[in-house]
C-alpha cells in the first residue's frame, strides 16, 4: 500500500496537478488522443470515492504572453466529463476571484478544472507568490503529472512547499511512473537491453552515457545510427548525420567497449531516394548507402538481430523509433521492435516504453496492453535516466 492509497480524502479538497497537455485538432479543438486524461482517472476517482472534492490544474501547449483561445483547457471539459461521468465546473482563470470562489464552494464529490496555468509566465518561472495563491484552494496537494516532473514550475514543485509533509502525495499515475523507472534503473534484472532511437545523437548523449553503467546491451536505431556509421568511416549517402557529433559517437563506442556493454547498430537499412511517402525504396548495408539515397528504417537483418537481443532480455527500456514509422513504407522496423518487446514481456521480462514517438508506436500497433509500463512522460523520463533529480519528485519525496 502507498501513502496515497492509505490516505482517506473524505471531506478534503485535493489540489491535483495533472498533465492534460493533450493534442487537439487545429480547427475543431477536439482531442485527438485522450491517453493522458485517462491515465489520471484512477487518482481522481479514488479521491471522489473517499468523499473528497477535486481541483484540477494543468497546462496546455505553449501560450506566449497570456491567454490564447486555442490553448484553453475548456476544450478538455467535455471529454473529461464523459470519462468521469459527471458535470465538471470550470474556472475561467487559474487564479483570481472566480477560481477562489468556485474552489471555496466545492462540495464533496465535485470536480473543478482551472484554466491553463501557462497563461501566466509566473508558472514556468516557479514564482512563489503564484504558487502560494494556487495552494490556497486545497487542503492537500497531489502531483499526478509525471510529464512535467522535470520542470521546477510553480504548480509542479514550488506549490508543494505550502503543504505539510502529510498533506502532499504522488497520485497513482505518478507512483506507477516513478516505481517503474526506479525498477529499470536501480533494480535491474539482467540482461538489460536499452533500445534508443530517434533522429539525433545530441538528444540522447546523456541517457546513453548513464546507461553504459546499467545496460548489458544497447540497441541504436533511427536517424541517430547514421552518425555512428559515419564516425566508423562508413558511407551513409544523404542519411541524417550530425557532423559535430562524430567524435562523441566514437567516444561512446569506446566507453561501451571498455565497460563490456554490447552496442548493436543496424547492419542494414531500408533506403529511399527522397524523404517522402512515394519515394523509391531499396535495402542496403547501413555503412554503404549510395550517394543520393538515405536510410529511413532498419531492414530485415537488423530487425532479426535486434529481435533476438530483445527476446533474451529480462529488462527492456525503449525510447525512440527505429525509422520514420509515420510513413507506411518505413514503419516495419519500429513495428518489429514493438512486437519483440511485447513478446519478451509476455515471456516474463519487465518493459518500460517512454517518449512520445515510442508510445505513439505501441499505440499504433495496438500493443500498449502488452507492455509492463507505458510512460506518459517523455522529457521527464529521459532526464530520470540521465541521472538527474526531478524537481516534481523531489518536492514530495
Amino acid at each position: 500500500m502507498s501513502r496515497f492509497t492509505e490516505h482517506s480524502f473524505a471531506n478534503e479538497k485535493a489540489l491535483i496537478r495533472v498533465d492534460f497537455n493533450v493534442p487537439l485538432d487545429k480547427t475543431t479543438f477536439e482531442i485527438t488522443d485522450d491517453t493522458r486524461i485517462r491515465a489520471t482517472l484512477p487518482t481522481i476517482n479514488k479521491i471522489l470515492n473517499d468523499g473528497g472534492s477535486v481541483i484540477l490544474m494543468s497546462h496546455l501547449g505553449r501560450p506566449k504572453g497570456g491567454p490564447e483561445e486555442k490553448y484553453s483547457l475548456k476544450h478538455v471539459l467535455q471529454r473529461l466529463s464523459q470519462l468521469l461521468d459527471k458535470q465538471i465546473q470550470f474556472a475561467s482563470d487559474c487564479i483570481g476571484e472566480d477560481a477562489a470562489n468556485k474552489a471555496k464552494d466545492l462540495q464533496p464529490g465535485e470536480v473543478l478544472l482551472l484554466e491553463n496555468l501557462r497563461f501566466y509566465p509566473e508558472e514556468e518561472k516557479g514564482d512563489k507568490s503564484f504558487a502560494e495563491k494556487l495552494s490556497k484552494y486545497g487542503d492537500v496537494y497531489v502531483n499526478d503529472a509525471f510529464g512535467t516532473a522535470h520542470r521546477a514550475h510553480a504548480s509542479t514543485a514550488i506549490v508543494a512547499d505550502y503543504f505539510p509533509s502529510d498533506k502532499k502525495f504522488f497520485g497513482l499515475l505518478m507512483e506507477a511512473e516513478v516505481s517503474s523507472a526506479e525498477k529499470v534503473l536501480h533494480k535491474t534484472e539482467k540482461p538489460f537491453v536499452a533500445i534508443i532511437g530517434g533522429a539525433k545523437v545530441s538528444d540522447k548523449i546523456l541517457i546513453l552515457e548513464n546507461l553504459l553503467d546499467k545496460a548489458t546491451d544497447i540497441i541504436i536505431g533511427g536517424g541517430m545510427a547514421y552518425t555512428f556509421f559515419k564516425a566508423l568511416g562508413g558511407n551513409i549517402g544523404n542519411s541524417l548525420c550530425e557532423e559535430d557529433r562524430l567524435s562523441t559517437a566514437k567516444e561512446l563506442l569506446k566507453k561501451a567497449e571498455e565497460k563490456g556493454v554490447c552496442i548493436h547498430l543496424p547492419s542494414d537499412s531500408i533506403i529511399a531516394n527522397k524523404f517522402a511517402e512515394d519515394a523509391e525504396t531499396s535495402s542496403s548495408p547501413s555503412n554503404n548507402i549510395p550517394d543520393g539515397w538515405m536510410g529511413l528504417d532498419i531492414a530485415e537483418d537488423a530487425q532479426n538481430a535486434f529481435t533476438n537481443v530483445i527476446l533474451h532480455s529480462k529488462t527492456i527500456l525503449w525510447n525512440g523509433p527505429m525509422g520514420v514509422f509515420e510513413m507506411e513504407k518505413f514503419q516495419n522496423g519500429t513495428k518489429c521492435i514493438a512486437e519483440a518487446v511485447a513478446k519478451a514481456t509476455q515471456a516474463g521480462a519487465f518493459s518500460l516504453v517512454g517518449g512520445g514517438d515510442s508510445v505513439a508506436a505501441v499505440n499504433k500497433f495496438n500493443l500498449a496492453d502488452k507492455i509492463s509500463h507505458v510512460s506518459t512522460g517523455g522529457g521527464a523520463l529521459l532526464e530520470f535516466f540521465e541521472g538527474k533529480i526531478l524537481p516534481g519528485i523531489a518536492a514530495i519525496k
